[in-house]
């Protein structure tokens, strides 16, 4: 085989690409937007255009258009990848951030918090917390919840006067599952579309599958906890002596329970309104009834279940709460906007580039090399996507990232191979697979590392085996759910 025919292999073109993107973040310390902006470019700089050609006649393209796309220029193959990721999650994340940001400022994500605590008592606070997380996870980055809850942990496990590293593992377990499982945080939602699974689908099947795998990784805090026992320090944000004293907000003045979960159900109902809808006739609201108030409100469904619309809409109630409890002006929403948008602009800029590295890797034909490798264990494809991504997640760090890799790579999968089960299972994999493992090269380590005041080896001992425990009960019920449900 010559060098030319070498490098042309897909296995070659995937492996430099993930060398490059995994190795740009971790050794020459490269923002992961210029990481994997630089993977795309070299993968579509290796991809032969007859591979091209031949991924887009699998797509459906006619020859014509197949050979016009094998024609453009690398970089108009990137940015064409770039823009359509673009296209897909723009508006959402931009939306959620807004909703993160107003559920955090007007006290609306605190009144949740404390609804749930008066649920199960100060005693079961743990559990309260891992269930809050994982929630108020789902619209808020990672990384706000984190931020949100971590002074609540020290404030009650200074009360109980233990179980302060049950609380840190239950806010961080929670928080970490809904970041991979349930749109529309970042990583889920691309690797929905890109692996044409229904968003309402994606989102009731990540619930589902993320409240199993906090319940493993709370029984492995609770015994962890037991093991080694952290005692809550002094620390220079957050002193013992200032947290005895501070008085925390009443909860009358906090917006009520239902005001609160406005921003998070309304995007929620609507988008699996629109699902079920889908399920009858294809959602064609001519053929669903022949009575005109019931194609009208049919109709009204597929408009609003759009999931822009249902984003824009949660955004629209979570600004009207900041609004009247913080008594916000015109003047100081805007800037508050401003900043919202801002801090979801850098994410959508990974994604995107993650999308046209990934967009880049389908070209080579990485997709339907492993169906065909594949094809006579394809319960196999579902363990391999886990590893793959789970490889990826520990190379480099960070798992919106890995599912975008992932997705990206298996996404063909989900046409080319004769699937015995739902894509479903294959995505939920990917996300589960994006928790494996969290060391010193994962921002998300270093947040919680220094929010809660624990040592390097406190959180390589406690949060990072909580997350594969976390990820490998995932895969089990994800393997058994897929031989008793196919959902096919």
């Amino acid at each position: 085989m010559t060098l030319s025919l070498f490098l042309a292999e897909p296995v070659v073109i995937l492996f430099t690409g993930i060398v490059i993107v995994a190795g740009g973040i971790i050794a020459i310390k490269l923002h992961p937007f210029l990481a994997l902006l630089l993977g795309a470019l070299v993968v579509a700089i290796m991809t032969p255009a007859s591979a091209v050609e031949q991924y887009a006649l699998s797509k459906g393209a006619t020859a014509a258009a197949a050979l016009q796309q094998a024609n453009r220029s690398v970089g108009e193959r990137v940015a064409l990848e770039f823009g359509n990721t673009c296209s897909k999650i723009g508006i959402i994340i931009a939306m959620a951030a807004i909703i993160g940001k107003c559920l955090l400022e007007s006290g609306a994500a605190e009144r949740i918090v404390r609804s749930v605590l008066r649920l199960t008592g100060l005693q079961r606070a743990p559990v309260a917390f891992i269930m809050s997380s994982f929630f108020v996870g789902i619209p808020v980055f990672f990384d706000a919840v984190i931020l949100l809850m971590t002074p609540l942990a020290k404030t009650i496990s200074l009360r109980l006067g233990k179980n302060y590293l049950l609380f840190i593992l239950a806010i961080a377990g929670g928080a970490a599952m809904a970041n991979s499982l349930v749109p529309p945080a970042p990583g889920p939602l691309f690797l929905a579309g890109e692996m044409h699974i229904a968003m309402g689908s994606m989102m009731i099947a990540g619930i589902l599958l993320g409240l199993f795998t906090i319940t493993a990784g709370y029984y492995y805090a609770v015994w962890v906890n037991k093991k080694w026992p952290v005692a809550l320090r002094d620390s220079l944000d957050a002193k013992l002596e200032d947290i005895r004293t501070v008085s925390l907000q009443e909860t009358k003045q906090l917006p009520p329970l239902w005001l609160s979960m406005l921003p998070l159900l309304i995007p929620l109902v609507f988008i699996c309104a629109d699902t079920a809808l889908h399920s009858i006739h294809g959602g064609r609201p001519a053929e669903i009834s022949s009575s005109l108030f019931l194609q009208k409100m049919a109709a009204v469904i597929k408009f609003l279940g759009d999931r822009n619309i249902a984003l824009v809409i949660g955004a629209l109630v979570s600004l009207i709460i900041l609004r009247v409890h913080k008594k916000a002006t015109r003047e100081g929403l805007s800037s508050f906007l401003q900043g919202a948008v801002i801090s979801a602009g850098s994410i959508i800029l990974i994604i995107a580039a993650g999308g046209a590295f990934g967009g880049m890797l389908q070209q080579t034909g990485i997709s339907e090399r492993i169906a065909g490798v594949t094809k006579d264990y394809q319960m196999a494809l579902i363990p391999m996507a886990f590893f793959i991504t789970a490889i990826v997640r520990t190379a480099q760090g960070s798992a919106t990232v890995a599912l975008i890799t992932a997705s990206g790579i298996l996404s063909g999968l989900t046409h080319n191979a004769h699937l015995p089960y739902h894509p479903l299972y294959i995505g939920l994999a990917i996300g589960c697979g994006s928790k494996l493992i969290p060391w010193m090269n994962d921002a998300g380590f270093w947040l919680i590392c220094k929010m809660s005041n624990l040592t390097e080896k406190e959180t390589l001992r406690a949060f990072a085996p909580m997350l594969l425990v976390m990820g490998l009960t995932g895969l089990i019920i994800i393997m058994i759910a897929a031989k008793l449900l196919p959902l096919v």
